[in-house]
């Protein structure tokens, strides 16, 4: 398996990944580490981001942070996070201001109403690459279904969903470790 070179390439890697992502950074990542450089094996990049799912703040942040952690402990963690931070943090202040002056055009209110649509694909096609590697996991897919049927179809608060199926799920993969 390869791995970066330096600090310097984990870095300009996830500022490359966060430049790319507009809207949906985790297909690309899965792209970039896994396809591109073979930093991550497909089932090793799977377990790393269910990890970062279940850990407090953005996903892609949390696997930046323990990517970078693998290679280059302390330093490569926070490099890689640096690098998925520092461009979008200078995009999002300056849009930020340009939305102050033009958020009441209707091409505006448009323009958002589209990438919000570019972003549930972008989610969708994240799911589709990824499901081979769960195929035989029944508890999983269980959960999955659950979730989507207590927010989707019941219109429960999402966080109270995320909290229940979530400590659920981490239990029952104890439960099923410890067979």
């Amino acid at each position: 398996m390869a791995q970066p070179d330096s600090v310097r390439a984990l870095f300009f890697t996830f500022n490359s990944l966060a430049l790319r992502g507009f809207g949906g950074v985790l297909p690309w990542a899965q792209h970039v580490l896994v396809d591109e450089r073979g930093w991550l094996e497909r089932d090793e990049f799977v377990e790393l981001l269910s990890l970062a799912q279940v850990l407090p703040g953005p996903n892609i942040c949390n696997l930046a942070l323990m990517v970078g952690d693998r290679f280059f402990g302390l330093r490569g963690a926070l490099a890689a996070l640096g690098g998925m931070l520092a461009a979008p943090l200078v995009i999002v202040l300056s849009l930020a201001i340009l939305y102050s002056r033009f958020a009441d055009l209707p091409i505006v209110v448009a323009a958002l109403r589209g990438m919000g649509a570019v972003s549930a694909g972008l989610i969708l096609a994240m799911a589709l690459k990824l499901l081979p590697t769960q195929r035989s996991n029944r508890p999983g897919w269980l959960f999955v279904a659950a979730a989507f049927v207590m927010v989707g179809l019941l219109r429960w608060p999402i966080l109270w969903v995320m909290l229940g199926v979530g400590l659920v799920s981490v239990g029952t993969a104890r439960w099923r470790q410890a067979r």
